[in-house]
């Protein structure tokens, strides 16, 4: 006699059937791992002391006070103005505005949009480090230029101007006797300024700690300037460059050597080590403790004040135009004016 099973058992065993077969011929679900996330916003160490050293060398410079009263005080002020290397003080505020820069908001996020996809932000990278210019066409470039030029060309500014007031003071101290009494060690004083210009520049921990701060979107610098149009100088173009490279995630010691690269600017360089010979050369036909203050008005605070008013794209002092030779200072700093400009004849 055959076996009978209730109508419902027979169909949920067939559906069991069913759905076990389906099961053992379904491929496995393969689950994609997450999209790697976008690097952080850094900028490397190297760079930030460099800027840090910049830093340190503009504010100590600038804090320079013409109200000399001594000898002694002459000798300090000048060893502050003359301790920097020429080009790393290039290399220096090439760095400080690339920090700048990254207090953009608009810049910053501008191009973060490149840097989501790991092959994209390799391309942007590579071009940028190719051809600096590139990083004018990102998106809030103008407004991250306009703090460049408004933050290292207003400090600039404020260092020449510094530098007239000391230049001045040349002529004020004449009253005083101490004034008049020739420098003592003079050579030595001349070979100390020369060694101080080989040496590399330090920044301050402190100074170097908000730097990188600033750098990474942790605290602010607290600039606010108004946006800049196009054409930029290589300065600013070249700290748009590196600070949108912070910005992709790219400007770390593993590109250390492309970085360092872009803070090679030439012309400024040359304009510095100009300024410097131009020092060297007012210090060795010196004599007087007056003509050294002049020296360090003229030479270390006027012209190196007039090359980063250069590098922002500022427009450069008018008196900037002329400057006195060595021998002008050795006879007693009774400088020429400068040449009035032509008058235009009239057509008859």
């Amino acid at each position: 006699m055959p076996l009978r099973f209730p109508v419902k058992t027979v169909i949920a065993a067939v559906v069991a059937a069913a759905l076990l077969a389906s099961c053992a011929e379904a491929p496995p679900q393969v689950i994609a791992p997450p999209a790697p996330a976008a690097p952080v916003v850094s900028l490397s160490p190297k760079l930030v002391e460099l800027a840090s050293a910049y830093r340190y060398y503009m504010v100590r410079t600038t804090g320079i006070a013409p109200d000399f009263a001594d000898p002694a005080g002459v000798a300090r002020s000048l060893q502050t103005g003359a301790a920097y290397e020429p080009q790393q003080l290039v290399r220096g505020a090439i760095a400080y505005s690339a920090v700048v820069a990254l207090q953009d908001k608009a810049f910053v996020e501008g191009v973060r949009v490149y840097a989501k996809d790991p092959v994209q932000r390799k391309q942007i990278a590579y071009e940028i480090m190719k051809d600096p210019a590139y990083a004018v066409g990102i998106q809030g470039s103008a407004s991250a230029a306009g703090l460049i030029v408004a933050t290292v060309g207003g400090e600039a500014q404020r260092l020449y101007d510094q530098g007239k007031a000391i230049k001045q003071a040349a002529y004020d101290i004449q009253k005083q006797p101490w004034s008049k009494v020739d420098v003592t060690s003079r050579p030595e004083r001349l070979a100390s300024a020369k060694s101080m210009s080989a040496s590399a520049m330090t920044g301050d921990v402190a100074e170097t700690a908000r730097l990188q701060q600033a750098s990474m979107g942790v605290a602010s610098l607290g600039l606010t300037a108004t946006s800049a149009p196009p054409p930029y100088t290589p300065t600013v173009i070249r700290g748009l460059a590196i600070a949108a490279l912070a910005a992709l995630g790219e400007a770390n010691d593993a590109n250390a050597e492309h970085l360092m690269a872009l803070t090679h600017e030439p012309n400024i360089g040359m304009c510095m080590s100009t300024s410097k010979l131009n020092l060297y050369q007012c210090l060795a036909v010196a004599r007087p403790n007056y003509e050294d203050v002049f020296c360090l008005g003229q030479h270390v605070m006027m012209d190196t004040g007039r090359c980063m008013i250069r590098a922002a794209g500022l427009p450069e002092p008018y008196e900037a135009r002329y400057i006195p030779d060595a021998k002008t200072i050795a006879r007693g700093m009774q400088t020429k004016k400068a040449p009035a400009p032509k008058k235009a004849k009239k057509k008859s």
